[in-house]
């Protein structure tokens, strides 16, 4: 069984203590990891502060070179990261619509590369006969990231690559679920970049809280629970640590009348079920209008039958496991008060028997708002259909939600669709898609979703403090 170890100021953990990294899809270990603790983590931000000063200092250009290698790194090792990312998390290696762990890796390359472009130019805010003021990113120091299981070495990459641009040094808590490829990544990393400058600890809550109170940590940036992150920024209040927080979501889609059913419908099964609704942004609420709800409702199933799930490493497979027990816990007692609300089953419902944490896709029909599947963000591969008929007042009941990540609107008429888009409250919003992120808009939610952004120059600023430079003429 393979072991895989921490790297701390360049060097790899000599610790002794090991823990299993369990695959979904058999519910049995695959490897092993180191277990890091809290003195582990004291010597990673050691590390980290002891080598910011210098990479701090270093060029633009030589940050950007880099990135650029580190981007080539992941692609001349992207077949052993793709195992590791679909053996830990369970996605398959292509994937419903290529989403997989070859898109997780190939994503992970693009944003890298085009994180790695991207430069926060000196503002000049006046410049005439008085003075010249100018306005300067500067890097806040060490950065703590605290990732999560479904998109593990991704994420590392959203919260690393942009940290490091800007001259930021870096201390990364995987999520003890799937540790490996982010663990990975940090020791390939650590062949390009200077000692102590990304540094990665596993373990358990522990460990996590001793990074969000470090007195030497100047900012945290998680993916994660609601819950979770309100304890970040609770325990972050000790030295004011800068924060972005991507929590959870429960995004509504609202599909209109005039829409392509057939068409509509696999754009929306997509939306709903990639990598088996265990993502932030995926389309969690489906309200669909009256005069065309039974068929969309019919269409869904179909394809919810039709779609292959098994284990991510076998050929075809289109969905695979939910990644933990613990989260296919929480959607069967959401099926299971769905049924008590009175809830259509129209496919799946049920736990698949055999080895492994799987669940049948799963569409339900005919719930309101006021039912648990509704309301809170089940994170696996069930949808409820919400029946409609007044656009005003089912914008309203979306934005009614303490979630505010992303929402969609689905129509042929476009205008019409993005002047609805705008009343929703919700960090972003897409036009006949879901879920549409890409590197260079930013990203991030509101309400009970968290603040900040990640992506674009928007994201790379939050990884910066401003610095105002008067000079005299």
């Amino acid at each position: 069984m393979n072991k895989f170890t921490m790297t701390i100021n360049g060097q790899q953990s000599q610790s002794t203590q090991y823990v299993d990294v369990i695959n979904p899809a058999t519910g049995q270990a695959f490897a092993q990891c180191q277990q890091g603790n809290v003195d582990d983590l004291n010597q990673a931000v050691a590390s980290a502060k002891s080598a910011f000063n210098a990479w701090s200092q270093t060029s633009s250009a030589e940050r950007k070179a880099k990135m650029l290698a580190l981007a080539a790194a992941l692609e001349a090792n992207m077949p052993e990261l793709m195992a590791l990312v679909t053996q830990e998390t369970g996605k398959p290696m292509g994937g419903l619509n290529n989403v997989g762990s070859g898109m997780e890796v190939g994503g992970s390359i693009a944003w890298t590369q085009m994180t790695a472009e991207l430069e926060l130019a000196v503002d000049v805010v006046q410049d005439n006969k008085d003075a010249r003021i100018e306005v300067h990113r500067k890097p806040l120091g060490v950065v703590g990231s605290i990732t999560p299981w479904n998109w593990p070495l991704m994420i590392a990459i959203w919260h690393i690559i942009p940290a490091l641009r800007t001259g930021n040094t870096v201390v990364i808590k995987p999520s003890e679920l799937t540790p490996l490829s982010t663990l990975r990544f940090v020791e390939l990393a650590n062949e390009i970049l200077p000692a102590g400058v990304l540094n990665v600890v596993t373990g358990e809550g522990d460990v996590g809280h001793a990074l969000t109170t470090h007195k030497d940590v100047s900012k945290i940036i998680f993916t994660g629970s609601t819950q979770t992150g309100k304890n970040i920024m609770s325990a972050s209040s000790c030295n004011l640590k800068r924060l972005t927080l991507e929590l959870g979501g429960n995004d509504a889609g609202i599909v209109l009348p005039d829409v392509d059913v057939k068409a509509t419908a696999k754009q929306l099964f997509a939306a709903c079920f990639h990598n088996n609704g265990q993502t932030c942004a995926a389309l969690k609420r489906l309200y669909v209008h009256a005069s065309i709800y039974e068929e969309v409702c019919q269409e869904m199933a179909q394809l919810a039958k039709q779609v292959s799930v098994g284990n991510g490493l076998d050929e075809g497979v289109e969905l695979g496991p939910i990644q933990n027990a613990k989260q296919l816990q929480i959607v069967v007692d959401l099926a299971a008060d769905a049924k008590a609300c009175g809830g259509r089953f129209l496919a799946g419902g049920n736990k698949i028997a055999g080895e492994g944490y799987f669940f049948e896709p799963t569409i339900v029909a005919d719930l309101t708002d006021g039912c648990r599947l509704v309301d809170e963000e089940p994170f696996g591969p069930i949808v409820p259909i919400i029946k409609f008929s007044d656009v005003d007042a089912v914008i309203a009941k979306a934005n009614e939600n303490d979630a505010g990540l992303g929402g969609s609107i689905w129509s042929a008429d476009v205008v019409k669709a993005t002047e609805l888009a705008k009343r929703m409250e919700c960090g972003s919003v897409w036009i006949n898609t879901h879920g549409a992120i890409q590197p260079n808009a930013p990203f991030g939610g509101i309400k009970q979703s968290g603040f900040g952004v990640e992506f674009g120059l928007y994201g790379l600023e939050e990884y910066t403090s401003i610095q105002t430079l008067r000079i005299p003429k």
